[in-house]
């Protein structure tokens, strides 16, 4: 058996690619939607992907199950439990090759066997897969693709169907069923693998470890949700429930297009360097929205383009273009040209496919007037403590419960686009984060929408000092 796991770092997101050496078959498990990645990896392998399985309607990215079906005509096996609500509407009169999956279910690629266990809570279609090497002479599976329901040191939240997707009620209930699924996780035995979906700085759970992989005896011992859900079922659901971070904005529209169909995407979009004359007609739209791709906020703060956005590109860079940018809207991206395609990937996985070009940073200075933001610390916001003050802390309400600037606002950063309107249109607005990445680009969004703003780039520890809070 040839096992790979394939990472995306900017979603911490993992897929499989799990082959049969003697039959060169494969199937991919949650696959993303630029599945040339994984076409070549297979390739290179001298395999051929025949199938493509994933373990739930996923929220954070869109599935590359379709891409597969449409381009490769790739088997499709596809979890068929939940309720009707969450059934793969897609799946079905596209003439693609497709079973659907109930618990206790079996398929084979190549001499692999793959075994469905129903394990909602995260999802109500949520399926893990119990893996074995038949073919390696095993009679029990090595381990098991744990999707969003076991990551190392976490649980899938099960609270995303209503933070998400707008279910309302469904919190505590998701949470019951990812208790009764814990008890059936811990009737396995501990030598299996866990091959978990996710892994650190992921939104779909609130503590999940950097370690890629783990075991069943391991997690049993150490995890500490799953240690909750062995001191009762309403501890469990109090503390799976308590302090989950807000979910980004277009979580829901993933939920949606992953249910009913992810648009195919076919060849990745290559966005064109343009003038700068180009750039001034484009940024003037209304549908069209310039995302500032640097990385070294002050640089962004110190000139920019009017009404632009800050994603610097990094790990949170599909996190802010898909709580701020509006599908229907034409992406412009300030960039260096070596690293394109990677933004561009990471724009098509949350379905921002509307890529209109590209200029580099070192142009901005010909593109026409540039605006800066004013950049202040802490102690200049106490020093103005007197005045009335409108301060808006971007961090997430758990953080903000904990210790918050009396009168501040709290909305996270994550969250701003449907909420800015609670934001006071007269008068500056001081926008903080815990450290100054989320401010800034919570800053330039408001910026985009009219306000005046004052960027707080300070460690929100140096106001806890100076005011004698506690940390």
């Amino acid at each position: 058996m040839l096992f790979r796991q394939i990472m995306d770092p900017s979603l911490a997101q993992y897929a499989y690619l799990i082959g049969c050496q003697q039959t060169r078959e494969a199937v991919i498990v949650d696959p993303e939607r630029d599945i040339d990645r994984y076409l070549e990896i297979a390739e290179a392998e001298g395999l051929t992907i025949t199938a493509v399985t994933e373990t739930h309607i996923h929220a954070d990215f869109l599935s590359g199950a379709r891409e597969f079906a449409e381009r490769t005509r790739a088997k499709l096996y596809l979890s068929d439990e939940g309720d009707s609500d969450w059934k793969y509407g897609w799946a079905d009169g596209h003439g693609y090759d497709t079973t659907l999956l109930k618990n206790g279910d079996t398929f084979q690629v190549g001499n692999i066997e793959l075994k469905a266990l129903h394990t909602p809570g995260h999802t109500p279609e949520h399926l893990s897969f119990l893996v074995t090497d038949h073919g390696g002479g095993a009679s029990e599976p090595m381990g098991i693709l744990s999707g969003d329901f076991v990551f190392v040191g976490d649980l899938g939240r099960p609270d995303l169907l209503e933070s998400a997707a707008g279910v309302i009620g469904a919190r505590e209930p998701s949470a019951h069923r990812l208790h009764e699924s814990v008890q059936q996780f811990l009737e396995l035995p501990d030598f299996l693998q866990v091959w978990p979906a996710h892994g650190a700085g992921s939104a779909c759970g609130k503590a999940l470890g950097a370690v890629p992989m783990s075991t069943v005896g391991y997690e049993r011992r150490f995890n500490a949700a799953i240690d909750a859900a062995s001191r009762g079922e309403e501890q469990f659901v109090q503390a799976i429930l308590d302090g989950q971070p807000e979910p980004p904005l277009y979580f829901a529209r993933m939920k949606s297009l992953n249910r009913s169909g992810p648009p195919v995407l076919g060849e990745l979009p290559t966005p064109r360097h343009l003038s700068t004359e180009e750039l001034e007609r484009a940024s003037g739209r209304v549908d069209a929205v310039v995302v500032d791709t640097r990385t070294d906020r002050k640089r962004f703060m110190k000139a920019h383009l009017p009404r632009s956005l800050y994603a610097p590109l990094g790990k949170s860079f599909p996190t802010v273009v898909g709580s701020y940018v509006d599908p229907k809207e034409d992406i412009i991206l300030v960039i260096a040209p070596d690293r394109v395609d990677e933004a561009v990937r990471n724009l098509i996985r949350i379905g921002l496919d509307r890529i209109g070009g590209f200029i580099v940073p070192d142009e901005l200075s010909q593109a026409g007037s540039l605006v800066s933001t004013k950049i202040v610390s802490f102690d200049e916001l106490e020093e103005l403590a007197s005045n009335d003050l409108t301060v808006l802390d971007v961090r997430g309400a758990a953080e903000f419960a904990r210790r918050r600037i009396p009168e501040a606002i709290n909305i996270a950063h994550t969250r701003l686009r449907a909420q800015h309107h609670e934001v006071p249109s007269q008068g500056p607005i001081y926008v903080h984060c815990q450290g100054g990445a989320r401010a800034a680009v919570a800053a330039a969004f408001l910026e985009r929408m009219g306000h005046e703003v004052l960027f707080i780039d300070d460690l929100f520890s140096n106001w806890q000092a100076a005011a004698g809070a506690p940390g």
